[in-house]
């Protein structure tokens, strides 16, 4: 069994994983930029770079989970990812989370 690792800074954790043809990786900004634009910009950029590490990209996603603490910002983190995603065939099933103010 060869599990390919893909070290985080973040002492005990990696940022990605890959195992029998599967990559599971966890992308954020780690610039926190001020703007959700570009948060998800950077966020983007860093998933695309670690889906490369481990010999996959966005054409090969099945699902993806967006975390949003307001989602008024998700019209404008959509447009961003829709720029990003491209063409019908390469989006993944959706997974939008967010928390309830209060």
């Amino acid at each position: 069994m060869t599990i390919k690792r893909i070290p985080s800074n973040a002492q005990g954790r990696c940022d990605a994983t890959a195992f029998n043809g599967m990559a599971f990786v966890v992308a954020y900004d780690a610039d926190a930029a001020k703007s959700i634009e570009a948060q998800t910009r950077n966020t983007l950029h860093f998933l695309d770079v670690k889906l490369s590490e481990v010999g996959s990209g966005k054409h090969a996603l099945l699902q993806a989970t967006v975390f949003l603490s307001d989602m008024s910002m998700k019209p404008a983190m959509d447009k961003v990812w829709c720029e990003w995603i491209g063409s019908e065939e390469n989006w993944p099933q959706k997974g939008v989370c967010w928390r309830r103010p209060g």
